[in-house]
């Protein structure tokens, strides 16, 4: 059963646009199924659209043909709204919320990735729900994820969920636009993107395809390679989660290995080591039962690394036995190693993590052959 579920939620589902005002009724029916996953111990990510189209009556703005500027300041002001609408709807059940805005490099810079995971992975554990969109306030068109369907997948992603939950205007998968074709076939599940599966998308021009379809498969392209399962589903009913439970049409993609496997089969064979750390047998019996790097076990630090750089773990006889994400630089690394972890504070001046490696982001190297 899924544990970490990231629900997108689209502009046209919360947001009335004619009015541009939040459709009241149906983030209150979100809100309690948000609540019920709660109840069921589950923990909860919105990707929340939205911003722009609350922001532009505020300030005036027309309905269309927005200059980039004009978007950024609308969403601005609107994200203001948006998060209040969450945080209100949410408060109803007793349940805390936070706003995180991210742009392209706070999911694809290593560094900034680590940060972002840390501080949504906090949130879920203190039981809060994280609303995020993208921080249209200061990306441009040139380096924007350019829709939450994505951005939803890249959270997926690092937050290795194990749902992602698209609620769109339709209600998944067709083997044709089903608006032109009455005989297209409803795909109630996809176990693999085919080429054939992505031809049913359309073309990126098409009308079937500018409702989202062409970026919904690119967004499950990238949850399922990450170890996380989609589905897409009909948003527009009230209470939609609950009616998918129910079992409301939809189309589930499934993914090929579990999200834990996905990303340490990224560190283990998309990165090259900007350094290495020495260890001694006590904190090598550690790794090999699963456990995190902690650095009273570092003997020798070498290299020139940053925080979120990949790095070796050797033996005390240099042998390679392990990759990982470091949560320090080089500089500090060298300062804190044969230290006890509460001594960091101490060492550093600043509190940072209790390990140098986590176990989530770190792989051993098979040495018995």
């Amino acid at each position: 059963m899924a544990q970490i579920i990231i629900i997108k939620v689209g502009s046209a589902l919360l947001v009335n646009e004619q009015q541009s005002r939040i459709n009241g009724e149906w983030l209150a029916g979100m809100a309690a199924d948000i609540a019920s996953l709660h109840s069921a111990g589950k923990s909860v990510v919105v990707v929340s659209s939205g911003a722009i189209a609350l922001g532009q009556k505020g300030l005036g703005l027309p309905g269309t043909s927005l200059r980039l500027e004009e978007k950024q300041a609308a969403a601005a002001t609107g994200q203001v709204i948006l998060a209040n609408a969450w945080m209100m709807a949410l408060a109803q059940h007793c349940i805390s919320t936070a706003q995180i805005l991210l742009s392209p490099d706070d999911t694809e810079t290593r560094r900034r990735h680590l940060n972002a995971r840390a501080t949504m992975k906090t949130l879920l554990e203190l039981k809060s729900v994280p609303v995020v969109n993208e921080n249209d306030t200061v990306t441009t068109a040139e380096i924007r994820y350019g829709d939450n369907d994505r951005l939803a997948a890249r959270v997926a992603a690092m937050l290795s969920a194990d749902m992602l939950c698209l609620l769109s205007d339709v209600d998944g998968l067709y083997t044709e636009n089903p608006a032109q074709n009455s005989a297209a076939t409803h795909l109630g599940e996809v176990d693999a993107l085919t080429p054939e599966v992505l031809k049913m998308a359309g073309s990126a021009n098409a009308t079937y395809a500018s409702g989202g379809m062409v970026t919904k498969l690119e967004a499950a392209r990238i949850a399922t390679k990450a170890g996380c399962d989609m589905v897409i589903c009909d948003g527009r009913p009230l209470g939609p989660l609950s009616r998918l439970r129910e079992g409301a049409r939809s189309t589930l993609f499934h993914a090929g290995a579990s999200p834990l496997t996905a990303r340490k089969q990224w560190i283990a064979g998309a990165l090259s080591p900007k350094g290495s750390l020495t260890v001694d047998a006590g904190a090598l019996g550690a790794l090999r039962k699963g456990r995190s790097l902690l650095p009273a076990g570092i003997l020798a630090v070498e290299g020139q690394f940053e925080r979120g750089d990949l790095i070796a773990i050797h033996n005390q006889d240099g042998a390679v036995i392990g990759h990982g994400l470091s949560a320090y630089s080089a500089d500090d690394a060298n300062i804190i190693c044969g230290h006890k972890s509460r001594e960091i504070e101490t060492l550093l001046g600043y509190r940072g993590r209790d390990e140098i490696i986590h176990a989530d982001n770190l792989v051993m190297v098979d040495t018995s052959s």
